[in-house]
């Protein structure tokens, strides 16, 4: 028996039956519907919704910028200031000194201010470093000093030559009779 006869022979999914099983239901014979649904295969993975072909749809990739136009959102704020000229943005005492919070909130929608002065991810803050050890602070400003210490070159082979050598040279235990 081949493959595809037995594949016939089993009923795998409503659709081999036809209109049998609709039939049943409408003309109330539940003694049928019952072995109808027996027949089937107890596998989930066989049924008829599972063997729908898939649809090639191309995945949807929406960006950051796709969203903030959607729903109407500002600009981002950046990170960090692009050049040291923006830093008269942040000129805000006089707005606050004269109680122009709407004014200074309505300016920061428009045109968001950085979040932070630079955007250095090697930057350590001078209250962070006074509060490490002296050893972290000297290992800190070394490496800021000099990008990268070359380390010293080891020769393994003389090193293997001399120890050899003093194996050679050191006297000999004596053997305790």
């Amino acid at each position: 028996m081949t493959l595809n006869a037995l594949s016939n022979d089993i009923l795998v999914h409503e659709l081999q039956l036809g209109e049998q099983l609709n039939e049943s239901v409408h003309h109330e014979r539940r003694a049928d519907f019952s072995l109808l649904l027996a027949m089937l295969t107890d596998d989930v993975r066989a049924h008829s919704q599972f063997k729908l072909p898939l649809s090639q749809t191309p995945e949807k990739t929406t960006t950051a910028e796709q969203l903030r136009k959607y729903f109407q959102l500002p600009d981002e704020a950046p990170l960090a200031l692009k050049d040291i000229t923006d830093i008269s943005s942040y000129n805000q005492a006089g707005l606050i000194e004269k109680q122009q919070l709407e004014d200074l909130r309505l300016a920061n929608i428009l045109k968001p201010k950085p979040l932070a002065f630079r955007d250095d991810v090697k930057h350590i803050n001078q209250q962070v470093m006074t509060n490490t050890s002296l050893y972290c602070q000297q290992k800190s400003q070394d490496l800021c000093s000099t990008k990268r210490q070359q380390r010293a070159e080891f020769n393994a082979m003389a090193w293997v030559a001399a120890l050899q050598t003093t194996i050679v040279k050191a006297p000999l235990m004596a053997a305790v009779a």
